[in-house]
């Protein structure tokens, strides 16, 4: 039952990330047929990571009303209908309206399925749940580049909502095996409320983990959302080539997932994300160049496998640097940041996107710079905290600013 209830949750994880990349894939052919301008993407998309971010912030009132396992199928079922909205959309309003209620779906779902699976399972399941999401949104850029090739990308989204809408019957039909894993007490962690958020926020390494967070994730997602656009603006590709090689990139990202899974009990948490950063940083650096499309579609799958294990393995680390007692309100702040720089780093770049689309591996690799000192300076800070006292393990921390 445990491992029929986790392939459950694997596929609700492929329909979280369906959704993601499915915008940013599309959004060149989307503004044409509407009239928009290329930054009133950013618009979308804050309002789909508004959404996320609202839906993170209430999943504790919601998964005590609903249960897991019933709020990860009503959500799905809601970003279904979503994405049904964004294949009907005529103007950017409609698409806007649309994007409130995709974020929250998404945003319940992330949050609930993390949690439980932190809870009830081990740290490669931890990679797995993630390598899924990277199926999910390797898939959509595929089928909207076979929509585009037939010409519509309101073909894409609806594909996508029938795909989503099935993934929703399964978490419905799948509701009876969550009975009996809800019914067994969690650990000590998942009980305890730990400190308040701001007690935590004194403490450096906490703000160092969430800026880390914060700017890896914009790296992961602005990388998404806006490879297509930049491949059409600035190297002069067409739409559905575009569309092709950003799938490259969604196809990185789950096999880095899929590899740190596999090497997950062999290799260190803080080394895969390590690993990460090593794969990352030449990917970025080749796409600064005007290299033929093929090498610029490689260097997408190497970002891709690059940024996949750092977000699931920073996740997976923190009891350990934090401590059982603090983990579940350090995950919070660690999603929250997370959400933030989706928000707010794609959108940005939106705003950029509008002076020279070509400034798209410059602002990735302005990221990564600022995100690299952020790990080394976490990593100190942990190290002094592991060389004190047990009882005065967070002393010198609580006493920083």
């Amino acid at each position: 039952m445990t491992v029929l209830l986790l392939v459950v949750i694997y596929a609700l994880f492929v329909g979280l990330g369906l959704p993601d990349s499915l915008f940013g894939t599309a959004w060149p052919a989307i503004r044409e047929d509407l009239g928009a301008g290329i930054s009133a993407g950013s618009l979308v998309t804050l309002l789909v990571s508004g959404g996320t971010i609202l839906a993170s912030l209430l999943s504790g009132r919601l998964i005590r009303a609903f249960g897991t396992g019933l709020l990860a199928a009503l959500s799905t079922a809601l970003t279904a209908l979503a994405l049904l909205g964004f294949s009907l959309s005529q103007n950017l309003l409609w698409l806007c309206l649309c994007a409130l209620p995709l974020g929250l779906g998404a945003g319940a779902v992330d949050t609930a399925l993390n949690n439980y699976v932190a809870l009830h399972y081990r740290a490669t399941q931890m990679n797995f749940l993630h390598c899924f999401y990277g199926i999910g949104v390797t898939a959509s850029p595929f089928l909207m580049s076979l929509a585009l090739e037939g010409g519509s990308w309101r073909t894409g989204y609806r594909t996508a909502f029938f795909i989503q809408i099935a993934l929703a019957a399964v978490g419905f039909a799948a509701l009876p095996l969550w009975k009996k894993p809800d019914r067994a007490a969690p650990p000590a962690e998942g009980r305890s409320g730990g400190p308040p958020l701001h007690s935590l926020l004194r403490e450096p390494a906490a703000r160092w983990t969430c800026l880390f967070f914060l700017l890896t994730c914009g790296i992961e997602v602005t990388c998404g959302t806006w490879a297509s656009s930049f491949l059409v603006e600035a190297r002069g590709l067409p739409v559905e080539r575009a569309a092709l090689y950003t799938m490259l990139y969604y196809l990185g990202l789950a096999l880095g997932r899929f590899v740190s899974g596999l090497l997950a009990a062999r290799v260190s948490s803080s080394a895969l994300i390590r690993m990460g950063l090593i794969a990352l940083t030449p990917a970025l650096l080749l796409l600064l160049f005007p290299l033929p499309a093929p090498l610029s579609a490689a260097a997408l799958l190497l970002a891709g496998f690059g940024v996949g294990p750092i977000f699931p393995n920073l996740l997976h680390l923190t009891p350990a640097h934090f401590g059982a007692e603090r983990s579940a309100a350090m995950t919070g702040l660690e999603m929250s940041s997370a959400y933030v720089g989706i928000l707010a780093l794609p959108a940005l770049f939106g705003v950029l996107a509008r002076i020279d689309a070509g400034l798209f591996p410059w602002f990735l690799l302005a990221l990564l710079a600022l995100a690299l000192p952020a790990l080394a300076l976490l990593t100190l800070r942990l190290k002094q905290k592991a060389s004190l006292p047990p009882g005065n393990a967070s002393a010198p921390d609580d006493r920083e600013n």
